[in-house]
C-alpha cells in the first residue's frame, strides 16, 4: 500500500501490482471500487490481471485506508475525478484502462468525459450514467435507524448471489462495508443519487465494455441499453440472473470478459 496527498490535502491509499515481464512496459488498468467498498474488493482480480497489466487500485476518499474528509470538505464529481487524475500523475501514467463497479464506474465515466486523453477504455460493471432513479434517498433513512451492516444484510440478495458464495465471503463483504463512516457514506450515496449524465454519453469516445446485471434492483436497469446505443464504441454483455455486485460474485468471468474485450480492441497485452 502507498499513500499520496491530493491537491485539497486528503490522503488517499493506493496499490500497485505488476507481475509482467521486467522488460515489458505494460498498459495500466485502474480498478475503481463501489461506494461502501474498498480496493480489497478486487482481491480475486489482481492475480488474474497482474501478469498482463500493471494493476492500479485506489481506496476512494472516505473509504478503506484513505482519509475521511471533514464534513465541511466539498464532495462532488469534479473532486472525485480529480482524485483519479492526480493518482495517475502520482504513478506516472498518462492514460489507463479504467474498470469500475457501480459508483467506481460513475467516476470512470466522468473521467472519460472530462479528461478523455487519460482513459484508454472503460470497463463498466453494474454502472449506469448516475443513480438518479435509485431509492437511496429513502434507504439512507433506514440505514440511519438500523445501521449499515444490518441494512445490507436485510437486502443482500439484491447485491450478492448468496446461494453461490461461501458464507464467509458474504460475512466479509458485510464487515468491510460496515467500516465506512456513515456521515461521509451518506454524503457519497446522496451525491451519486443526484447525478445523471445520460445526455453526454455520446461524448465518450473510448472503447467501452458494459456489463449488465440480470437480477439487480439498485437503480435504472433500463439505462444499460441506452448506454450501448449512445456510446459510439460500446459492447453490452449480459450477466443473466446475477445481482448488482458482479465483480464480487463472478470475478473469474469479469476478468475473462475484460481480457477478451481488450484483446479484441487493443491486441494481446
Amino acid at each position: 500500500m502507498h499513500k499520496f496527498k491530493t491537491s485539497d490535502g486528503i490522503e488517499l491509499a493506493y496499490y500497485v501490482d505488476d507481475s509482467t515481464r521486467p522488460w515489458v512496459k505494460p498498459d495500466t488498468i485502474l480498478l475503481l471500487h463501489p461506494a461502501m467498498g474498498s480496493a480489497k474488493r478486487y482481491f480475486e482480480w489482481v492475480p488474474r490481471l497482474s501478469p498482463h497489466y500493471r494493476v492500479l487500485r485506489m481506496d476512494m476518499r472516505g473509504h478503506g485506508a484513505s482519509q475521511v474528509p471533514g464534513a465541511d470538505s466539498p464532495l462532488n464529481m469534479e473532486r472525485l475525478v480529480k482524485d483519479v487524475t492526480e493518482l495517475l500523475d502520482q504513478v506516472g501514467c498518462e492514460s489507463a484502462h479504467m474498470a469500475g463497479t457501480s459508483a467506481g464506474g460513475y467516476i470512470a465515466q466522468n473521467t472519460a468525459l472530462s479528461h478523455p486523453e487519460r482513459v484508454k477504455s472503460l470497463l463498466l460493471f453494474s454502472s449506469t450514467p448516475g443513480l438518479k432513479q435509485s431509492m437511496w434517498p429513502v434507504w439512507i433513512k433506514e440505514v440511519e435507524k438500523i445501521g449499515l451492516r444490518n441494512w445490507l444484510a436485510q437486502n443482500i440478495s439484491s447485491r450478492l448471489p448468496v446461494d453461490q458464495l461461501d458464507p464467509k465471503h458474504v460475512e466479509w463483504f458485510l464487515d468491510e462495508a460496515d467500516k465506512l463512516e456513515m456521515n461521509f457514506g451518506g454524503r457519497m450515496v446522496l451525491l451519486m443519487s443526484s447525478l445523471d449524465w445520460s445526455d453526454r454519453l455520446g461524448e465518450i469516445r473510448c472503447p467501452t465494455l458494459i456489463a449488465r446485471p440480470g437480477a439487480a434492483n439498485i437503480g435504472n436497469e433500463s439505462a444499460y441499453e441506452m448506454m450501448a446505443e449512445r456510446i459510439p464504441d460500446a459492447q453490452l454483455v449480459d450477466y443473466a440472473g446475477l445481482p448488482h455486485h458482479l465483480t464480487d460474485a463472478v470475478p473469474e468471468r469479469c476478468v475473462a470478459d475484460i481480457m477478451a474485450f481488450l484483446r479484441w480492441r487493443f491486441g494481446a497485452p
